[in-house]
């Protein structure tokens, strides 16, 4: 297939153009041309800000498509000046949402057919990304438009552009730091590994089932808080000195300025934490996707781990990346 990705230098989008470019694709990204990646040479390369319609359409002029994976879009002027170049021109617009649009629920697991939550609680990232993907389905309701959604949901993996999840996992545990736990351990969390991620972008291209459907993305295991320590400390090879947060502190921190909140959120990744608490149990089906594409993810929570951790110590980032503890330090001195 000809397939246009739009970004494909950064974490999720370089997965996925190493995933179409070994599945014998041809791949073009489009993006400003700011960041450097090691692209195979048989991707081309366009450059244009997509936030200025008309370079777009000069970049892409009146090529044809036959999938377009947009991993860069974040607001409805963004995705709707794309489909307006596209429109007539392509055979799937895929366009990657996140689970973070989701309302928080007891019901779980979280499934596409969920409440999102659009009120004044959510963030603006997912009040936009709500309005992209009504935006691509009353486009299919109204012209057929082949547009997808695929909300993805704490992508896990080498390159990730986000260090203080697992990374700074790592580097606790690398340097002999106390394990902040939330409340007792034993919430439960998910993560889905970006090479999943991208073989499950590539596997819906073009598949008419999926027109007009959003599919939430993320990998089949769960885990407890205590079970994520547990896991990354064996991957590591030290005995973890956990300190359990008392559930009133807790409560303290994650109804604190946002900072403050998203600091909390990073003792354990949590999703979305302006709109689950710190003590609830979230994860998400993916039983739609399997159903209707037939992927399943390779990687265990396990072995998810343990690729990631390879990567980290094979780049050297237990000694260059650094991470401020300090607020951590403050807690345990807090805790006493």
């Amino acid at each position: 297939m000809k397939v246009l990705v739009m970004g494909g230098t950064r974490f999720n989008g370089l997965a996925l153009v190493n995933e179409l470019y070994k599945q014998g694709h041809q791949v073009t990204v489009l993006n400003r041309g700011v960041t450097e990646a090691p692209l195979p040479k048989a991707v081309r390369r366009l450059v244009a800000d997509r936030n200025d319609a008309a370079a777009l359409k000069a970049a892409l002029g009146n090529e044809e498509w036959d999938c377009v994976q947009d991993i860069s879009g974040y607001n409805l002027p963004q995705v709707r000046s794309l489909v307006e170049c596209v429109k007539g021109r392509v055979g799937h617009y895929i366009f990657a949402s996140s689970t973070v649009t989701y309302a928080a629920t007891r019901i779980l697991p979280i499934r596409e057919s969920s409440a999102v939550d659009a009120t004044p609680r959510q963030n603006e990232y997912a009040r936009n990304k709500l309005e992209c993907e009504a935006y691509l389905f009353s486009l299919y309701r109204s012209e057929r438009f082949p547009a997808t959604s695929v909300p993805f949901s704490m992508v896990f993996g080498p390159n990730n552009i986000i260090p203080d999840r697992e990374q700074k996992m790592f580097q606790r545990l690398l340097l002999g730091r106390p394990i902040l736990v939330p409340g007792d351990g034993t919430t439960v969390g998910q993560v889905g590994h970006v090479d999943d991620e991208a073989r499950a972008l590539r596997m819906m291209m073009g598949n008419p089932i999926t027109f007009g459907k959003r599919y939430n993305l993320t990998g089949k295991d769960a885990y407890t808080d205590d079970g994520y320590v547990d896991t990354f400390a064996e991957i590591v090879g030290v005995e973890p000195q956990r300190i359990y947060v008392p559930p009133p502190v807790m409560d303290e921190l994650w109804t604190g300025e946002p900072q403050a909140v998203f600091r909390a959120s990073t003792l354990i990744q949590k999703v979305a934490p302006h709109i689950h608490n710190w003590n609830a149990s979230v994860f998400f089906s993916v039983d739609r996707l399997c159903t209707d594409i037939g992927w399943e993810p390779e990687y265990s929570f396990r072995a998810a781990v343990e690729h990631t951790y390879e990567w980290y110590m094979r780049e050297g980032l237990n000694k260059t990346r650094e991470f401020d503890f300090g607020w951590e330090d403050e807690l345990l001195e807090r805790l006493g």
